[in-house]
């Protein structure tokens, strides 16, 4: 294992220079480059602030290196997650579909669960009848791996690597410490650091660094062949756990935004090792890019920052639906561009697909599309006209640009996105029409989904609208919720 002080200035060199003294020599690039597929690494972060990135217009965080990706790719404007939770998101991710076709429509946390619900514990993971971006680029030669976290199921049939994966390194559950355990009795099995196949051991230094060594490694040593690489950083996801000198880069900051901005700032390196590995292995013209989010900015307890989007995570405004996103495959994808059609995270699978030669329209029951056709021209309009959003009795759904928020406890509320994205002027009474024509939309999608494999119990829902009233004004500066504690079901 490399050593703490060691790893990280193996990263600031690997993001410097390209190289590192210690790690084996770069072959040649003319290999790389008579690959007929492209290689495809997704950058994931955890519960990020739609503002919290300098490609966004933050003036408080420090992503030099995002923000280079964003200016050599195209940024998204109005990218959505399919849950402002982490687990269904990744669900909806990981297949392409709506992840309430199958029944995982609540956050899959051991412990939060309703006395009623089907499934609980280790056994709240990804039906095994869903296939993964990983099972169908790996049908296509592309050797797969997966790094950092999971949340797709504990028990061991829910495995990475019995989903398509070829390598995974990382932790099954939902969050855990950045740091090494001390005591192997002390996290919940989920959250060890497991190698492959039940090979637990923990990592050495800080999570973050630790994750990009381990990128850097599967790129170097897979460059002779197409990989998908899922890098699925719990950063910046609770404990709001930095080292010392990321935090000492934000003297002017306190408390927990300074804690979030140090983070998000070894996020930012960590990313930039990964990129500039590519470039050093001459694999960077023939790799697709993309940085995602898994759901909206946790505001109360990670220090995030919305703006200019109402609410937070877990609540169906659009601080904790809309993400931000890039895209990079040079050549293919324009520089410099942002795209201002909405896209949604169920469009990555057919993608990725569609880049490796695969026909996403070949695959039954596919709810994203392929967005190359509208990025290169060859399609015009919006890759979706509506997206839907639904946990119990609360949903969403936005079609064009109006969007329908249905709660559990009030009357609907109508908003119109091009004129008001803070959705902050109910238009319900005054547009009666456009809100029976949503409904109708709505409950014909519910129509056809399954009903919940397991259930949250009902003290979240409260909760929940607690975290959307208090956030429903759009604000520039982070205000937390001293009141709630992170002993919560969105923990996870």
């Amino acid at each position: 294992m490399i050593g703490l002080v060691f790893a990280r200035s193996c990263l600031r060199v690997l993001v410097g220079f390209g190289l590192c003294s210690s790690l084996p020599a770069l072959a040649g690039d003319g290999d790389a480059t008579k690959l007929r597929k492209p290689n495809i690494v997704l950058l994931f972060a955890d519960d990020a602030g739609y503002r919290d990135f300098g490609f966004q217009g933050s003036r408080t965080m420090r992503t030099p290196h995002l923000d280079r990706l964003a200016r050599e790719g195209t940024r998204f404007s109005q990218a959505y997650v399919t849950d402002p939770t982490c687990g269904p998101s990744r669900a909806g991710l990981l297949t392409g579909r709506y992840q309430q076709r199958f029944g995982f429509e609540e956050n899959n946390v051991p412990g939060y669960m309703s006395a009623n619900s089907k499934l609980d514990g280790a056994e709240m993971g990804l039906p095994l009848a869903e296939r993964t971006i990983a099972d169908h680029l790996r049908a296509r030669g592309y050797r797969t791996g997966l790094l950092g976290k999971w949340h797709q199921g504990d028990a061991d049939r829910y495995h990475p690597l019995r989903r398509g994966f070829d390598e995974f390194y990382g932790f099954r559950g939902g969050s855990r410490s950045y740091w090494p355990y001390s005591d192997p009795l002390q996290p919940p099995p989920q959250n060890k650091m497991e190698r492959g196949f039940g090979n637990y051991r923990e990592h050495e230094g800080y999570l973050t660094d630790a994750l990009a060594m381990e990128a850097v490694s599967f790129i170097r040593r897979n460059r002779e062949r197409p990989f998908f690489l899922f890098v699925s950083f719990n950063a910046v996801h609770t404990p709001m756990e930095a080292l010392p000198e990321d935090l000492a880069a934000f003297r002017t900051l306190s408390g927990v935004r300074r804690l979030a901005a140090a983070q998000m700032l070894a996020l930012d390196r960590a990313s930039g090792a990964i990129l500039t590995e590519l470039m050093a292995s001459g694999l960077e013209g023939e790799t697709l890019v993309v940085f995602a989010n898994d759901n909206g900015g946790e505001v109360p307890h990670n220090g995030s920052v919305n703006y200019p989007l109402a609410g937070t995570k877990a609540t169906f405004l659009e601080g904790g639906l809309r993400i931000p996103m890039l895209m990079r495959w040079p050549g293919r994808v324009a520089t410099g561009r942002v795209y201002h059609q909405p896209v949604s995270l169920l469009d990555l699978l057919p993608t990725f697909l569609d880049a490796a030669g695969g026909d996403p329209s070949a695959i039954p029951g596919l709810d994203g599309t392929s967005l190359l056709p509208y990025l290169t021209g060859n399609k015009a309009g919006r890759p979706h006209r509506t997206l839907f959003w639904k946990r119990g009795a609360r949903a969403a759904i936005r079609d064009d640009d109006w969007k329908l928020l249905r709660h559990s406890d009030r009357p609907a509320e109508l908003f119109d996105l091009r004129r008001d994205v803070g959705e902050q002027r109910d238009l319900a009474s005054r547009r009666p029409d456009i809100l029976r024509m949503l409904f109708r939309k709505l409950f014909a999608w519910e129509t056809k989904l399954e009903r919940p494999l397991w259930m949250l119990r009902g003290e979240y829902d409260r909760s929940d609208i607690e975290w959307m009233d208090h956030y429903r004004t759009p604000s520039e500066t982070w205000r937390g919720l001293d009141s709630m504690q992170t002993t919560d079901a969105r923990a996870d």
